[in-house]
């Protein structure tokens, strides 16, 4: 009897997990190739737009994946968990970004300073834009930043982001319900329809 290999784009992310487990380096392979470019968009949004910190973050979760395949849940969705993780790796790093704040000289080791040379007067309405959306989603409290950021950043359904943070869907509702018409009545100066 022939032994069938397995088509792994066609497995579950569940069972890439139980196969990882068992040593298999393909299921591995697919399940990076599957949320090696999500989870880097996460982490860039999370991490300051910092790529550097954002793909070392990547390889950080492939990493405990590869080591301890049984950490894995598989009671839960692989989805979901995955994204518990990033969502905890993320905390730990605001933590201690915090530490070294306080104890900085004041200079924002995060900004930037970028070259363009084009539409100097779009960019600088994007730009303040952007500027104050960040402002504003840090001005929210963590709870409602956190599940507009999964909702509308990491495009995480209802169910799933109520699975990685353990709460309800309610509760999830109404957060992002908060957190959407707190944001909009702060940025409304930049609709120049709501603002005739």
């Amino acid at each position: 009897m022939r032994l069938v290999k397995p088509r792994y784009q066609e497995m579950t992310d569940e069972s890439l997990m139980v196969a990882i487990s068992k040593g298999d380096k393909r299921a591995f392979d697919e399940i990076y190739h599957r949320y090696s470019g999500p989870l880097l968009g996460y982490f860039m949004r999370m991490l300051w737009r910092d790529r550097e910190k954002a793909e070392d973050f990547v390889h950080d979760i492939f990493a405990k994946i590869i080591r301890k395949p049984e950490l894995f849940d598989p009671k839960r969705t692989f989805k979901t968990w995955l994204y518990s993780v990033a969502n905890n790796m993320c905390k730990n790093e605001y933590k201690k970004q915090e530490v070294r704040k306080n104890t900085s000289n004041g200079l924002d080791e995060n900004y930037a300073v970028e070259d363009h040379g084009a539409n100097v007067l779009s960019e600088v309405a994007d730009s303040q834009f952007r500027e104050r959306f960040q402002q504003c989603l840090e001005d929210l409290d963590d709870k409602h930043s956190e599940v507009f950021r999964l909702r509308h950043l990491d495009g995480l359904s209802i169910k799933e982001i109520a699975e990685i943070l353990e709460i309800s869907d309610g509760t999830v509702k109404s957060r992002l319900f908060y957190a959407t018409k707190y944001l909009a009545s702060d940025l409304e100066a930049f609709n120049p329809v709501l603002n005739r």
